[in-house]
């Protein structure tokens, strides 16, 4: 694995000029339509934001399968709603902290300068004590309904969020998306774990955790090598700012064959069955073809056809889990 250079350093130093051969950065992001309308539905709709909705889209599409596969079949309406709502309040808690503590960097790439907390529509104050607030409702609500070692889980996944990635490795090290990730994999153990008679020495839900775990850093990365420059600018060690184009790539590879490997562990562990280990399987061999075409061709268009492909991989992995359960 590579190390990322001190805090502080020239993050160019030493590091090839493979602008070239990665391609001009999109500076485009996705709030530059947010212009103040006022209103109680503007406010909302920034506090909304504030909470990254998409990112907690893609974490909750963990938990209903790792709960169906927990309970051998569906687990009760109520009981996913619970848990979805309060793995919900926590995954957004721990974005809008965040987004608090990131408003420096945020204001420093163009891809998020429009953000609430970045162009200060909404004031630190007001995002920090709001993702407080999220969390301990979020806790509150799965300890009193579902159950306490559900909400424990749920809120050691802001903890690990906010005080490990947050405030320490994303600004020291380029490996921050692989051991600051695992804060993404905790859903799929509050999903399991919210399930009465669930067993947590069960290998499964741990074998879910690795993949998720395995998954993120090639799905970042590839992300990463798009908004290269954005990283830069910030100051943020990303793997594609310090250590070029090349190295990223090689990682992404290496990590798209892990992948691979926790696929057929997890098939041979939970049984063998054809309804996942054949699709699982031939998703990740899509996978890893992305892969290798981006090793040979270091381009955003390859790291972006990479980046869409594992949103979708992901969950329909995870699908396919839940059905062969069943």
């Amino acid at each position: 694995m590579s190390t990322a250079p001190e805090h502080g350093a020239d993050l160019d130093a030493g590091v090839p000029d493979d602008a070239s051969v990665v391609g001009p950065m999109h500076g485009a992001g996705r709030y530059e339509s947010l212009q103040p309308q006022g209103g109680v539905a503007d406010v909302l709709r920034r506090y909304l934001l504030v909470t990254k909705p998409r990112i907690i889209e893609l974490l909750l599409v963990t938990t209903v399968p790792a709960m169906v596969i927990a309970a051998g079949g569906w687990p009760g309406t109520r009981l996913v709603l619970l848990t979805l709502l309060g793995g919900g309040l926590c995954a957004g808690s721990a974005n809008a902290i965040n987004n608090w503590f990131d408003r420096d960097v945020d204001a420093a790439m163009a891809r998020t300068s429009k953000r609430p907390t970045a162009a200060d529509t909404i004031s630190p104050g007001n995002a920090l004590r709001f993702g407080v607030v999220l969390g301990v409702l979020g806790f509150t609500l799965l300890a009193t309904t579902v159950n306490l070692l559900a909400a424990a889980l749920a809120t050691s996944a802001i903890l690990f969020y906010v005080f490990v990635y947050t405030m320490w490795l994303k600004r020291s090290t380029s490996q921050a998306v692989v051991i600051g990730g695992a804060a993404g994999c905790v859903p799929v153990l509050t999903g399991w774990a919210a399930v009465p008679g669930s067993d947590m020495s069960d290998p499964r839900p741990w074998l879910l955790f690795a993949l998720v775990f395995w998954w993120t850093p090639p799905h970042f990365w590839a992300l990463a090598m798009k908004y290269r420059d954005d990283y830069a600018a910030a100051g943020l060690p990303m793997l594609p700012v310090t250590f070029g184009a090349a190295e990223a790539t090689r990682h992404i590879l290496l990590y798209s064959y892990l992948l691979l490997s926790l696929v057929a562990l997890y098939a041979v562990v939970s049984g063998g069955g054809l309804v996942f280990a054949l699709p699982a399987g031939v998703l990740t061999l899509g996978f890893l073809a992305l892969a290798h075409r981006l090793r040979r061709e270091q381009t955003v268009q390859r790291a972006m056809q990479l980046f869409h492909y594992s949103n979708s991989y992901l969950a329909l992995v995870f699908v396919a889990a839940a059905l062969d359960a069943v």
